[in-house]
């Protein structure tokens, strides 16, 4: 099941939240300092590649250029249904909402929205992703790529995996946290999730996520 709320305007109020949401005291944010991001290069978002009629099996990086400008991108909930999940913050108008695991160990912040307040850089939709993560960690886009890696949102069903995303992984002690993005240049549209982990496996939670939850994409 999809979200029936439009797609919000600004990526703000999610990174103001955020400094709330991880400890600055992680292994990561030992490497990443908190300023604020830095300018880029507008990219060119031309390309001669067909746009497909349908959604493909795939949206990869590249294929994201493909994308028809109106398109229309959005998270599906599929951790609405789930029994293992609870809502702890509904909708906030924002395009910002929390799951929580029903034991309480994780939590499960989602965004989607235009990317109005993402720096513009150079490249494809990768690049695109890790602006998104350098505003919700406050921190240049150059410093994010250097620590981020490449994985996966499940593709249209939950399970499906093919789109691709960047991620960033952190270790507080017992805690972990998991905080992927994914920009689509041609739409200026962004998703994001944050896995938070008092006493469990972020990456495994976030896998768990992957297989119930998806990316819609509406030509």
């Amino acid at each position: 099941m999809t979200r029936t709320s439009s797609i919000p305007l600004r990526l703000a109020a999610t990174a103001i939240a955020v400094t709330g949401v991880l400890s600055l005291s992680g292994c990561l944010y030992a490497q990443i300092p908190a300023t604020s991001p830095s300018d880029a290069i507008s990219p060119s978002t031309e390309t001669d590649a067909p746009v497909d009629e349908a959604p493909g099996s795939t949206l990869t990086f590249a294929e994201g250029l493909d994308l028809a400008d109106d398109t229309y991108i959005e998270w599906g909930d599929g951790l609405m249904a789930d029994d293992g999940w609870k809502t702890v913050s509904p909708d906030d108008g924002n395009g910002g909402w929390t799951y929580g695991t029903v034991d309480g160990t994780c939590t499960a912040r989602f965004w989607q929205g235009y990317t109005t307040d993402v720096p513009v850089v150079a490249g494809d939709d990768s690049a695109s992703s890790d602006a998104i993560l350098g505003v919700l960690l406050q921190t240049p886009t150059s410093e994010v790529t250097a620590l981020a890696t490449t994985g996966e949102f499940s593709y249209m069903a939950g399970g499906s995996g093919g789109v691709e995303m960047r991620q960033v992984v952190g270790v507080d002690g017992s805690r972990t946290w998991l905080m992927a993005a994914r920009a689509f240049t041609q739409t200026g549209v962004g998703l994001s999730v944050i896995v938070d982990c008092t006493a469990a496996d972020a990456e495994a939670t976030m896998a768990a996520i992957n297989e119930e939850n998806a990316v819609v994409v509406t030509p």
